[in-house]
């Protein structure tokens, strides 16, 4: 009998270490988030964050936005369709992607020959493009600021023209309008 107990005590003492161990994970874990969380908030390393839209040729944009809203549901406005989602980092921001045919014969996508463009969107743009220059990126223009964010224009080596983006969401879903989610 008195090893029945001492197997009780022991047992007992093995699930309160694994209980105790658990809960100390958990709370590492839990820390670990919240650190990881903070860093990213306040992270300001030069780099692409997203997508922020895909721009495509068209022989008639009108017509294949509209197939897209008929066919695929897409929310379609005068410039394509924006995508609403949330910020990883920040769920109460709502972010956005552009979708966009443009016509054939658009300037927009050169020097390119491609048939479409892809916009990432950045954080810090002004040291992105400080170490773009500096590893011998072909940058096409300079940095322009408009109300819903900042953008250049740049080329990858194999002859894609790219739209880089800081953007200012906030002033999209100030506007409102339709999107795709």
């Amino acid at each position: 009998m008195k090893h029945h107990y001492k197997l009780l005590i022991l047992a007992i003492l093995v699930v309160g270490c694994i209980s105790i161990k658990i809960k100390d994970n958990a709370m590492n874990d839990k820390i670990n988030n919240q650190e990881s969380k903070e860093y990213a908030n306040n992270d300001t390393t030069p780099k692409v964050t997203g997508i922020g839209g895909i721009f495509f040729l068209s022989n008639s944009p009108k017509e294949i936005k509209e197939w897209y809203g008929k066919n695929l549901g897409l929310a379609i406005g005068d410039y394509g369709s924006s995508f609403e989602f949330r910020n990883a980092n920040k769920p109460e921001e709502i972010n956005y992607l552009q979708w966009a045919p443009f016509k054939k014969d658009t300037k927009y996508f050169e020097p390119s020959k491609k048939e479409f463009m892809i916009n990432y969107r950045v954080q810090n743009i002004e040291a992105l493009v400080k170490n773009l220059k500096e590893n011998g990126v072909v940058i096409l223009d300079s940095i322009e600021t408009f109300e819903y964010g900042k953008f250049i224009h740049i080329m990858d080596p194999e002859g894609n023209k790219i739209e880089l983006w800081e953007p200012i969401d906030s002033v999209f879903t100030k506007m409102g309008g339709k999107t795709t989610k």
